[in-house]
């Protein structure tokens, strides 16, 4: 195979990259998990402090973590008592940002026949993403406390690894954000010590291809317009 063909390859699996939600439940055995996590772990850090921890949840505890996650979440009053630990958007949204993120937004409800009045519809979208999208395996990250920014940029690093080497072997993910605001019910259930912090979930399998949400393909600006040459 010559370099053309292993760029290809390459450029293909990065492309073919996309946040899936809706899984088929086929079990995804814990050698593979552990076999594309080892890959990921090669993602570079800092002085090699590869700062990431990885929990992995699978059948009756990953249906009470949801069960107690949508409890939550359908609770107007106990929502209340769960907030993100940290800011993953702005707190003042301006454009290009804000036109991006409705774009996807409304996109990914135009697929699933939802107008911006139906709200108890969007609010029970918005909970598949504490049933992991029926996804069979979900994925919590953590990091210790001590570490500091440049740390969460090679966790980044480490995420987008861990994706590219699923979609290598034909499964597929969804990052998630949503986890954070309920750290408090994912860290009683995982045990986790005081001083590691969630830094967002992950749902892992093969792709239900026949929900009309996994045709969503988002845009992407081309390099041009975010690319300055300095001569």
């Amino acid at each position: 195979m010559n370099q053309t063909e292993i760029s290809k390859i390459v450029d293909d699996n990065i492309k073919a990259r996309r946040s899936i939600r809706a899984f088929l439940p086929t079990e995804i055995p814990e050698s593979t998990i552990l076999d594309l996590l080892d890959v990921a772990a090669r993602a570079p850090s800092g002085t090699n402090t590869q700062p990431w921890q990885v929990y992995v949840v699978t059948g009756e505890k990953k249906k009470m973590i949801s069960a107690d996650i949508m409890k939550a979440f359908m609770d107007p009053v106990a929502i209340k008592d769960h907030e993100e630990e940290y800011s993953y958007y702005p707190a003042k949204w301006v454009d290009p940002y804000i036109s991006r993120r409705r774009k996807v937004g409304f996109d990914l409800y135009g697929l699933l026949g939802l107008g911006k009045d139906d709200k108890e519809k969007m609010q029970a979208q918005h909970a598949r993403n504490y049933q992991f999208f029926d996804a069979p395996v979900g994925i919590f990250f953590t990091i210790d406390r001590v570490m500091q920014q440049g740390s969460w940029l090679d966790y980044g690093m480490f995420i987008q690894s861990v994706m590219l080497a699923a979609k290598a072997r034909g499964l597929d993910t969804c990052p998630q954000a949503a986890f954070t605001q309920f750290h408090k019910i994912i860290a009683k259930h995982l045990d986790l010590k005081p001083e590691q912090q969630v830094v967002c979930g992950m749902s892992l399998g093969f792709a239900d291809n026949s929900k009309i949400e996994n045709t969503l393909i988002t845009e992407r600006e081309p390099a041009k317009n975010f690319t300055h040459f300095v001569k």
